[in-house]
């Protein structure tokens, strides 16, 4: 389960527009950071999707993605034309799909197609209409899903709902966030023709009067497991907060958010509840398949986006490192070899993943002996990265002191003993996880 959230100009510090997302997947689930030049393609040609093949266009746009290993598209991504997008799994009444293009596929496709919010918006309604929405999103467990979208550029946001083939758009005024449960009501700005009468042929309403698109279509049992509701109350409310001083710094401490209860002395995300927006895995049905495998904030000026990834799960563990598209060919170095399916010491997913598992044999103790140099380093890259005249060598710079320092601070938290276990349980489940990835 994932939050995707936007800040509009109005509502910023410097009157940028920032989208940020964390990506939840399952804990073996690598997520690779990619970049993909700007592209012409043949008359004629096809382009492979996850689970279906369709026809490619003339021209695509170089992006920056943030995807799980073994899907073609992604679960964020940026394009040069400063064009960001994140989705969420939304549950709802219509049939689930076993062929078309899948929620990831669709942000890719739209970003390498589209050179403003807007046209990315009806990128992903030709599309969805055309070739349908395959509603399988699980890794190794299966889960099926239909999707909702931020969608963004330095101008505008749209929020874009989704059940199976029927869709709703709501343009962003302010702020606003997303989770795993639909949010649009009575009020849109454009839909699918049909919507409201499809509902009211189904049963869900009597009238166009009545109609309210998430009372409508939401499927309540799984939208309640969920916890998209708590997650979503606790964005839209820090949102609302920061509004007029959101900054990056501001979005990366709402990613990070464990309820208030982080650095409480003895928290540990072993008795979190399911419902925090940095998700940490654990047993059971639900939270085994929930760990957030990836974070992104999109800075969006017109003409200028910076990116900002983790590029490794668990973003409370992990750094923000800035990437520019101006960076060409470099980025393909700095987001290093794309992760497989088992652990690779090479890969920095992976090698991040042993600072990662190795912290949560003694949460609290373990990442205070790194919380406070993490954010040091961090506020310096978010600082600098606003002057700096070489934006490809900073960039560089930045991913090579991050693995550095966390280099550092694996070897740091391997000499702390640990005073005060997890349950049994909880390490179970981990030392299965890291079985079954050969760590």
């Amino acid at each position: 389960m994932c939050d995707t959230m936007i800040a509009m100009g109005n509502s910023t510090a410097d009157g940028s527009v920032i989208l940020a997302k964390n990506s939840d997947r399952e804990p073996n689930e690598a997520q690779a950071l990619v970049y993909i030049p700007a592209m012409s393609h043949a008359a004629g040609a096809t382009v492979k999707c996850t689970f279906t093949e369709i026809p490619q266009v003339r021209e695509t746009r170089a992006v920056m993605l943030s995807k799980p290993f073994w899907m073609f598209g992604c679960e964020m991504g940026v394009n040069d034309a400063g064009v960001a997008i994140g989705n969420e799994a939304v549950f709802t009444k219509e049939p689930y799909e076993k062929a078309g293009l899948s929620g990831m596929d669709l942000i890719r496709l739209a970003l390498e197609r589209s050179d403003s919010a807007k046209g990315a918006v009806e990128t992903i309604v030709e599309l969805l209409t055309r070739h349908g929405q395959c509603a399988s999103g699980g890794y190794q467990h299966t889960l099926n899903y239909h999707n909702s979208f931020i969608v963004a550029d330095a101008g505008e946001a749209y929020v874009l709902e989704t059940a199976n083939r029927y869709w709703v758009v709501e343009q962003v005024r302010d702020t606003r966030s997303i989770s795993n449960g639909l949010t649009i009501g009575r009020e849109w700005d454009d839909a699918s023709p049909d919507l409201v009468d499809h509902a009211i042929t189904r049963g869900w309403c009597k009238s166009a009067s009545e109609f309210h698109f998430a009372d409508c279509y939401r499927e309540p049992f799984y939208t309640f497991f969920s916890a998209s509701r708590p997650r979503h109350a606790c964005t839209s409310r820090r949102l609302r907060e920061g509004a007029g001083h959101i900054d990056t710094p501001y979005m990366a401490g709402i990613l990070r958010d464990h309820g208030g209860r982080d650095e409480d002395v003895g928290w540990s995300p072993a008795r979190g509840i399911f419902g925090h927006v940095c998700a940490h895995a654990g047993p059971g049905p639900i939270r085994s398949g929930s760990q957030t495998a990836g974070s992104m904030i999109a800075h969006l000026k017109p003409g200028d986006p910076t990116c900002w990834f983790t590029g490794t799960s668990a973003p409370c563990t992990s750094t923000f490192k800035p990437a520019w598209f101006n960076a060409g060919e470099q980025l393909r170095t700095d987001f290093g070899p794309e992760p497989a399916a088992t652990f690779d010491p090479a890969v920095r997913w992976w090698r991040h993943e042993q600072l990662h598992r190795a912290t949560l044999e003694n949460y609290a103790t373990r990442h205070a002996l790194y919380r406070a140099e993490r954010d040091a380093l961090e506020t310096d890259f978010f600082t600098d990265a606003q002057n700096t005249g070489d934006r490809g060598n900073y960039s560089h710079a930045c991913f090579q002191r991050a693995d550095a320092a966390e280099a550092e601070w694996l070897a740091r938290v391997r000499e702390q003993p640990v005073a005060r276990r997890p349950g049994a349980l909880y390490r179970r489940f981990w030392a299965s996880m890291s079985r079954r990835a050969g760590a």
